[in-house]
């Protein structure tokens, strides 16, 4: 009987994180595709590895294994760009046609774009292209203290730095939002 609670709790834990987590992956990456497999990665390895932790400690550890995720992604994709880059460079791809392919183009009609999903407002729009020209540990950093409201110490746990660094990030991305954004200032 006891496990079927833990199961419910790790679950309502899991959909109480869920959408801000996905707001967090889809401004690191800017795919909301690659975002969906961040966050489902990130949920799966959090169950594997940390689903019998107390409930307190559980955020920053979900918010870490999401980093990592992020982290891992970017790491990947460097590593693709360099491999394919060498290729083109010596002349090893004997593919014609390195167009994309054209139907990969149109839009999806059945899915929302993040904008649709936060909201068409302006200042919306320019909050979040501000956010996607921070770099990722200024992105993280104001996304987990602002939005997730996590301490600081939590932040520094889930982002695998020390608190000096999460207060220089968040410090970092408040004064560079401020620039971005001061045309809203009363």
């Amino acid at each position: 009987m006891k496990g079927s609670a833990d199961t419910k709790q790790l679950d309502m834990f899991l959909r109480s994180v869920e959408r801000r987590a996905y707001y967090m992956a889809v401004t690191a990456v800017s795919n909301p595709q690659d975002a969906l497999d961040l966050v489902q990665d990130a949920m799966t390895r959090f169950v594997a590895k940390y689903s019998n932790k107390p409930e307190e400690e559980r955020k920053p550890l979900f918010y870490r294994t999401l980093t990592n995720a992020i982290t891992d992604f970017h790491r990947r994709k460097n590593v693709r760009n360099r491999v394919l880059s060498a290729i083109s460079w010596l002349g090893l791809n004997d593919n014609e046609d390195t167009g994309p392919d054209p139907i990969s183009l149109l839009p999806d009609p059945g899915t929302r774009s993040m904008e649709d999903i936060l909201g068409d407002t302006r200042f919306r729009d320019d909050v979040n292209v501000a956010l996607k020209k921070l770099p990722l540990r200024q992105q993280q950093a104001f996304l987990l203290r602002a939005v997730e409201e996590l301490s600081v110490a939590d932040t520094a746990q889930a982002m695998g730095v020390s608190a000096g660094s999460v207060k220089t990030h968040y410090f970092r991305a408040l004064a560079a939002l401020r620039d971005h954004l001061q045309g809203y200032q009363p």
